[in-house]
């Protein structure tokens, strides 16, 4: 006999920024400070990394949008998941943040490796490795509401 299932049926989830403006508005505040003297490049690895770790499809969609209006080239955007394999396709700087990204989002493993740091306090300066994590850690807070309200991709 077979047995036929039922199609999932999707919760509706809550429309998190209709219900609290003030929490948009504080994650946007966040966003803003942790952007402050980013390079703008690095800024949308570290949020296309994070959110492709997250499985955040509605952060993937606008951050490799708003790389390409950026000027970020296809070749790099497919290949942000296997940047260690990527040769000198990425920057140091860019390789730095991403590991760091990686790092800081996969918080399964345990702390933030020293070689991570250390490689990240290598490529920047203090106030730009500051940004750098508030920038991880912003993104990781933006996947997290998104992906737990299923926050929807727009259609074009």
């Amino acid at each position: 006999m077979t047995q036929t299932l039922e199609p999932t049926k999707t919760v509706d989830r809550l429309k998190i920024y209709k219900a609290s403006p003030e929490l948009y508005d504080a994650m946007m505040a966040l966003s803003n400070a942790a952007a402050k003297d980013v390079d703008p490049t690095i800024g949308e690895l570290i949020k296309i990394r994070a959110s492709q770790i997250n499985h955040c499809a509605f952060c993937l969609d606008m951050h490799t949008r708003d790389a390409r209006k950026q000027g970020e080239t296809e070749q790099r955007l497919a290949l942000v998941a296997a940047w260690e394999e990527a040769g000198d396709l990425f920057t140091e700087r860019e390789q730095a943040a991403l590991a760091l990204t990686e790092a800081i989002t996969e918080l399964d493993h345990g702390h933030v490796p020293d070689a991570v740091y250390a490689r990240a306090a290598a490529a920047f300066t203090e106030r730009e490795l500051g940004q750098v994590i508030a920038a991880a850690v912003t993104i990781n807070a933006w996947n997290r509401i998104n992906v737990t309200v299923r926050m929807p991709v727009p259609r074009r």
